[in-house]
């Protein structure tokens, strides 16, 4: 019959666990028989217990038998302790000297409650009633190497390794076992290893190769729940050890068998060859279009040289030719310039002999029309002078009988255009006939200018008029 590996290493493991857990009750009671015996050495003159000189001097406490207690066969040996406490004292006046990265409790016979617990207290010791304990304050790794069977129920080894430190030793070291003086330590990892190990089995179980190779978060997330509901506990205070998870990791999963590794690395090979010839058959592929894309790139090129300097000699002669233009169109618009200057010259002279023309025709026409006033103005003056004329010789030829009945008749305008008169005053105007009637008139002429102007010389003063009686 053959047989079965996986059975002798499950054996193995469980075997080498139980040791582990039972080595700190091989330990502690030796440690507890030293210090007794320390104790009783120390009580007795000439005991079997020595102080080394440079233990003394360093303040280590170290532990060495004498001739008496080899003979007894009693022979104690004890290594340096995982935390390196310094006793400081003598006999029952001790003091212990802790590192400040370590935690310790120190409880006193008779009392209850520990006198002392915490990070880094140092205290007063009695060997004879007191006890303490001392743990490591850094930070743990455990190592991880689960051997596990997979869905397809191949095996395989999942590496990893976690990360915890104490974070309420008042917790932890009630339900922890810290008695290991080589190492404290080494129970508490034991048994969380043995946690992440059954953690990751079960996780294993539920998953396939390709799973488990490719994808190592569902690993590291279950791992993590369960160490730290029982580490760190659920909730209440009566839960958890005391402990918190740090990190937890995954480093590599690695098939157990030989053959089932082959067999799983075979289509990747066989992917990998695939995949060299087909980039080998690309890159062949990619060379090939690349050369016939430089080739077509340097026809285009070429193609591109020609046409562009053919643009450019047209470019160049269409250039030339408006030039030429723009030159010759230049020339026409300066005889046209010309041509519109002379032009423009013509049309002013013509409207300055226009101008001229029509100030003379304007000036002759004023001429005319003042010829033709002074004309109508002369006729005009012509005829007054004729009508004076013909009046002078009217008045010349009328007599004095006629010129005195037309003063007669023109009293009655006078009197009314005259003032009213603030007297009255009577003339009379005598009658004659002959010679003397010339002379009458004239008197009565003179009488009456005579009249006037003594209406005008005297103030216009209203008056009531007299009554003639």
């Amino acid at each position: 019959m053959s047989e079965n590996d996986y059975m002798q290493q499950v054996m193995a493991n469980q075997q080498r666990v139980e040791v582990d857990l039972k080595a700190k009750r091989a330990l502690a009671p030796a440690n507890r028989m030293a210090m007794a015996n320390y104790a009783q050495a120390r009580a007795m003159p000439g005991g079997a217990v020595e102080m080394r000189q440079s233990d003394e001097d360093t303040g280590r406490f170290r532990l060495a038998t004498s001739a008496a207690s080899v003979a007894a066969g009693s022979v104690i040996e004890s290594s340096a302790p995982a935390v390196d406490v310094r006793i400081t004292g003598w006999w029952r006046w001790k003091t212990v000297i802790v590192p400040p990265n370590a935690h310790v409790i120190h409880t006193r016979r008779g009392h209850a409650k520990p006198l002392h617990i915490g990070l880094g207290v140092s205290f007063s010791y009695n060997p004879a009633k007191d006890s303490f304990l001392v743990v490591p304050g850094t930070m743990q790794t455990i190592m991880i190497n689960a051997y596990c069977i997979c869905k397809e129920l191949q095996g395989l080894l999942v590496q990893g390794y976690v990360q915890w430190i104490i974070a309420d030793f008042s917790t932890a070291y009630k339900k922890l076992d810290f008695t290991d003086v080589e190492d404290p330590m080494r129970v508490v990892n034991v048994q969380l290893r043995e946690q992440a190990e059954a953690a990751i089995k079960d996780k294993v179980a539920t998953m396939g190769i390709d799973e488990v190779l490719s994808d190592k978060q569902p690993i590291i997330e279950e791992l993590t729940a369960r160490l730290r509901s029982v580490a760190e506990g659920g909730g209440g205070s009566d839960t958890g050890l005391g402990l918190r998870i740090v990190t937890v990791q995954i480093k590599e999963a690695v098939v157990s068998s030989k053959r089932v590794w082959e067999n799983l690395q075979k289509p990747f090979r066989a992917e990998r060859v695939t995949e060299r010839e087909r980039e080998t058959a690309q890159i062949e592929t990619d060379a090939g279009i690349a050369k016939l894309r430089a080739e077509a790139e340097a026809e285009a090129f070429d193609r591109t040289s020609i046409e562009s300097a053919r643009r450019a000699q047209r470019e160049q002669e269409t250039e030339r030719a408006a030039a030429q233009l723009r030159h010759e169109t230049a020339l026409q618009t300066a005889e046209l310039e010309k041509v519109r200057i002379a032009h423009e010259a013509e049309v002013a002279q013509v409207r300055a002999h226009e101008a001229a023309a029509a100030a003379r025709l304007e000036t002759e026409t004023k001429l005319a029309i003042d010829d033709l006033r002074r004309a109508a103005a002369n006729r005009q003056t012509e005829a007054e002078l004729r009508f004076l004329e013909v009046r002078q010789r009217i008045a010349n030829e009328t007599s004095p009988g006629n010129l005195s009945a037309r003063m007669i008749e023109a009293l009655p305008l006078v009197a009314e255009k005259l003032p009213k008169p603030s007297e009255l005053r009577a003339i009379s105007i005598g009658h004659g006939s002959g010679a003397h009637d010339g002379q009458a008139l004239a008197s009565l002429v003179a009488q009456l200018l005579a009249l006037v102007d003594g209406f005008r010389a005297e103030p216009r003063e209203p008056r009531e008029p007299k009554k003639l009686s």
